[in-house]
């Protein structure tokens, strides 16, 4: 379990988008082209408003995702870490559970504490890192890292977890996100992962479903123009990535990963009556209905 959650940090600290591309894509295309790293301000004035209304509307349904933190405020503590320097600043919230509930609690706690907010690990990543999304090659300065989270209580059984982070990178022309998702056993007081929901070896299957319902959102029109299907390589690399909401699970992906970072959406939603045919059928699946 270490080993799934080693990737945290470099997953929020590495910007892992893709380059955007203008013509909509039935199918993502991975190859590079010289015009799709173009400063957006070369466009149309209608197509940059457009953009930019895209744009909000997808950050708001981020950013106003209600979430179960007041229902949970007897096990949960909330805290924040805010640290600034002259070239980069740092504003983390994050949770901690009650561990005079359950001591087992103090697995989540830990595994927060020593892997999430290794703070000088994360400044230096931001010193290192590679931006790969939306920008324009300016030397950083005053760059500004957030991250907030939305949690979620299961039947009391299983808190699923979605940090999300949002990232400022000198010269870009809006903020990008990375997402990370924990999905923690509160009877076992265990982390759980893909093969803990779902059977083994049923990834394309379940990438299947995702397209399904991407392309059909794709052929709505609406915000979802300039999007593209799931490629295998980018649903492996995400498929832990989810969080469970009652009778919904949802998938997210970083920015320009299933769509340009000014359009579509940050995530895709499945019932979980769609998911029957790939759950694993055993009494420790919190999913099974």
């Amino acid at each position: 379990m270490k080993k799934y959650f080693a990737t945290l940090l470099i997953l929020f600290a590495v910007l892992g988008c893709k380059n955007e591309t203008k013509e909509k894509l039935p199918i993502k295309d991975d190859t590079v082209s010289t015009e799709s790293i173009q400063d957006s301000t070369i466009l149309p004035k209608q197509d940059i408003e457009l953009r930019q209304q895209t744009l909000q509307i997808k950050r708001s349904q981020l950013l106003e995702k209600e979430d179960e933190k007041t229902e949970m405020e007897s096990l949960l503590i909330s805290k924040s870490i805010l640290k600034e320097t002259d070239s980069y600043t740092l504003n983390f919230k994050y949770p901690y559970l009650n561990e005079k509930i359950k001591p087992e609690f103090e697995n989540f706690n830990e595994f927060i504490s020593k892997q999430y907010l290794d703070v000088k690990r994360i400044e230096k990543q931001i010193l290192e890192e590679k931006r790969l999304c939306d920008s324009l090659g300016i030397p950083k300065q005053n760059e500004l890292r957030t991250v907030d989270y939305k949690i979620f209580n299961l039947n009391d059984r299983l808190i699923s977890v979605l940090f999300y982070k949002e990232n400022h990178y000198t010269g870009a022309a809006h903020p990008a996100y990375t997402f990370e998702s924990l999905n923690f056993n509160l009877e076992s007081g265990a982390f759980m992962k893909y093969e803990d929901f779902f059977n083994n070896g049923t990834e394309e299957e379940l990438r299947e479903i995702l397209n399904t319902q991407l392309t059909e959102k794709i052929n709505s029109g609406d915000i979802y123009y300039d999007c593209w299907e799931i490629s295998s390589d980018d649903f492996f690399s995400a498929k832990n990535n989810f969080l469970i909401n009652d009778t919904i699970i949802e998938f997210y992906f970083d920015d320009c990963v299933i769509c340009p970072s000014y359009t579509g959406t940050y995530s895709i939603e499945i019932p979980l009556k769609l998911l029957q045919p790939v759950l694993r059928k055993t009494p420790k699946n919190p999913l099974l209905l």
